[in-house]
């Protein structure tokens, strides 16, 4: 069983809480992430049929990847791809009525993930 640790953080930060179990934020790639969070939350309401599990899922991902994200290019990108994150998902259940639902998943999930690897996850690459 693995259980999460909070430690002080050493150096100047030392009252600020460091979680052990997390990787840094510069070192995640956020473009696979975006993706599993987009059809993995999909993925969860359909098969429990507990709408509010898939919610969960999708919010985790957003947030862990929002967290590379404003670290990584701050305020401006981050703001910009969360929205886009939460305007896909929203997105996709108007486009789900003209495509159908995993075609709107998968387009938004593309589509989302491309601009995080854009403007994050290949800036690092360069």
């Amino acid at each position: 069983m693995t259980f999460l640790v909070v430690r002080p953080a050493s150096g100047s930060n030392a009252a600020l809480p460091k979680l052990d179990l997390m990787k840094d934020a510069r070192e995640v790639s956020t473009a696979p992430l975006v993706a599993v969070g987009l059809v993995g939350g999909y993925l969860t309401a359909r098969e429990t049929g507990i709408r509010p599990l898939g919610g969960v899922v999708l919010a985790a991902a957003g947030a862990y990847a929002a967290r590379t994200w404003f670290t990584k290019q701050g305020w401006p990108i981050g703001t910009a791809l969360t929205l886009g994150y939460l305007g896909g998902f929203g997105a996709s259940h108007p486009l789900a009525k003209k495509i159908g639902a995993w075609p709107a998943v998968l387009s938004v999930a593309a589509v989302t993930a491309t601009a995080a690897y854009v403007a994050v996850d290949s800036a690092e690459a360069a």
